[in-house]
């Protein structure tokens, strides 16, 4: 709905008004370049909101065959894959973020991949907890004695028992992904300028916290309401 909400275009510049304090003609003001900052404050969600969701989507997909393989096959297999997540788990974050993204080279797919391949440990925890339980019940050791084979359970009886921590494991997962993409882009490694997103408007706005507040307030309420509303969601 951005281009229906806003007439200006993202990329649009006018020095004669930058820097502009909300008004009719610019609800949110004007950035140092004059541009509209609702403009670029609803084209930016598009790309945080992209990044997330295609980042949790990666992070869902692996954790998911992780844990899935490691709590229907258990022992050994089991022992390994768990330890390899938790080896995976006790590495920081934001230190493998910024070393993936400065080897890579900041770009929308750079982002959608790092922040996947960092997110993915919890979901494998969660699925593999959740198959544990349901190997041992009834429609499994039903299904194992009818001949269906183990690709069939975990498709048709373990996971879509195990969908309720899936989709809040999901939920919580874009919540922080939004957060990291904007810390990413806040500290230079993210998407780069003109593109806008949440993060690179705040990096922008820092120098001009003081002159024109509104810059920075946008943008940051606009990520705190975000995952504000997608941990509700959640819940």
């Amino acid at each position: 709905l951005g281009p229906i909400l806003s007439p200006y275009d993202t990329l649009t510049q006018d020095l004669g008004n930058r820097l502009q304090g909300p008004s009719l003609a610019h609800p949110m003001g004007t950035d140092e370049l004059g541009r509209d900052a609702m403009t670029r404050i609803l084209a930016g969600g598009r790309v945080s909101l992209g990044v997330a969701a295609l980042a949790t989507t990666v992070a869902l997909g692996l954790g998911t065959t992780v844990g899935a393989i490691a709590g229907y096959y258990g022992r050994w297999v089991d022992n390994v894959l768990m330890r390899l997540t938790d080896l995976a788990l006790s590495l920081p974050d934001l230190f493998l973020l910024i070393l993936a993204s400065s080897l890579l080279g900041p770009s929308f797919t750079t982002m959608v991949i790092i922040i996947g391949l960092v997110r993915w440990m919890n979901v494998a925890r969660l699925v593999r907890g959740s198959f544990l339980t349901l190997r041992e019940r009834e429609l499994v050791l039903s299904a194992r004695a009818s001949g269906t084979r183990s690709f069939g359970i975990i498709f048709k009886h373990l996971l879509p028992n195990s969908l309720s921590p899936l989709i809040v494991a999901g939920t919580l997962g874009v919540a922080s992904a939004i957060v990291a993409e904007s810390t990413l882009s806040f500290l230079g490694l993210g998407l780069q300028p003109p593109t806008p997103s949440w993060g690179t408007m705040l990096r922008n706005a820092q120098q001009l916290i003081f002159t024109t507040p509104w810059a920075a307030v946008f943008p940051g309420v606009m990520i705190f309401l975000t995952v504000v509303s997608v941990n509700f969601i959640g819940d």
